[in-house]
């Protein structure tokens, strides 16, 4: 209803203009000038929805006006030019360029004609030219507008990708690092309680109870980052969040007890005094820890390895130092490795790892204390 009542406006435009106008009859009529300014702003607002209906109108309705009333066509054409470069404007927002190009290519041979009915000798040229600046730039403006929201509406995109892309490597390296760890735990227990299950039962059940907990550690975890990804379903309000608190440098005993089990002992050093680091910072340094360690299991070929935490003024300094076989980076991280280092560029740290020249392999991150943790 409201669409034909806006339409049946646009049909009596171009009467309600020319009533309007200072050449038409009864022109300056206030009554007559607010109505020609109201649908003049309907015409101009219904562009949006159907552009090149209502600029023909816009455009046709003041020609006529131009040609029907030139006693005071001067002041008319300066109104007429005003008006339609501000349909050019909008034209050039909203729709493509090509199509932004011809409106105002109509809107300028419009003006131009009806110039000829209000300027006469020496001012045709700087009347034209006029005409024609001030809708180049009137189709600029426009244009410019429609391409900076062409290119938020990029970048929306892009960061919607990247944002995509950071979770899922988040994912990733939390998967990695929670069961690559566990895993390998698992398997050298395994291992061991299948070698002595015969000639030394307890050492075998000790296996197995130790194959048993870190199995249960592994799969709480799990739960707990699926539970997490399921906040983000619509549905999430109505269930409780997950209770398990997320791993820190508080769990660290816990992962040398358990990397102790594997096998490998692990001597842990302080210094400086320790502080609150900020959660994502928290658990960061524990999975660089954990994924070093696991590394160490599973690669170094060694029993014993030192873990020093270097609390200084405005950075954490961790290191993982062993004795082992030294491997080369792709043999001795993988992804993890990977993982490892992606965690430290995303707070801004500093990352290595290698061989070490006197034997063994070391990791080691510096990672950025914030200020109001220093």
């Amino acid at each position: 209803m409201r669409a034909v009542l806006a339409w049946a406006g646009v049909a009596v435009y171009p009467a309600v203009l020319f009533q309007a106008s200072p050449g038409g009859r009864d022109g300056n009529s206030l009554l007559w000038i607010v109505a020609g300014a109201l649908l003049t702003v309907l015409v101009v607002a219904l562009m949006r929805r159907r552009p090149w209906p209502a600029f023909t109108v816009l455009v046709g309705a003041w020609l006529t006006i131009i040609a029907l009333a030139p006693v005071r066509a001067a002041a008319t054409g300066g109104l007429q030019v005003l008006v339609t470069d501000l349909a050019v404007v909008l034209m050039a927002v909203e729709r493509t360029r090509r199509s932004s190009l011809t409106a105002a290519a109509v809107a300028v041979v419009t003006q131009l004609a009806c110039s000829v009915l209000y300027a006469h000798g020496n001012v045709i040229v700087p009347v034209a030219g006029s005409i024609v600046l001030a809708a180049v730039v009137a189709w600029m403006a426009g244009n410019s507008v429609r391409e900076r929201r062409e290119h938020a509406a990029v970048l929306a995109v892009r960061a919607t990708e990247q944002a995509v892309t950071a979770e899922r490597l988040r994912i990733a390296r939390e998967l990695h690092d929670m069961v690559a760890h566990s895993i390998g735990v698992i398997a050298i227990q395994a291992g061991t309680g299948s070698r002595v299950i015969e000639s030394q039962p307890d050492e075998a059940r000790n296996a197995l109870s130790a194959i048993e907990a870190t199995s249960r550690e592994t799969l709480s975890g799990l739960r707990r980052m699926l539970g997490a990804l399921r906040q983000a379903e619509p549905d999430a309000a109505a269930r409780p969040a997950p209770l398990d608190p997320t791993p820190g440098l508080t769990d660290l005993p816990r992962l040398v007890a358990t990397t102790g089990e594997a096998g490998v002992r692990v001597e842990v050093h302080r210094r400086g005094q320790p502080c609150f680091l900020p959660a994502e910072l928290d658990l960061s340094a524990f999975r660089i820890i954990q994924e070093a360690l696991t590394n160490v299991v599973r690669h170094s070929g060694t029993a014993q390895c030192e873990v020093t935490l270097d609390y200084r003024e405005a950075e954490l300094t961790i290191e993982i130092v062993d004795d082992g076989r030294g491997c080369e980076l792709p043999a001795a991280g993988g992804y993890g490795i990977i993982g490892m280092r992606e965690r430290t560029a995303l707070l801004q740290g500093e990352f290595s790892a290698g061989p070490r020249p006197e034997g063994g392999f070391r990791v080691q991150a510096r990672l950025p204390l914030p200020g109001e943790a220093s």
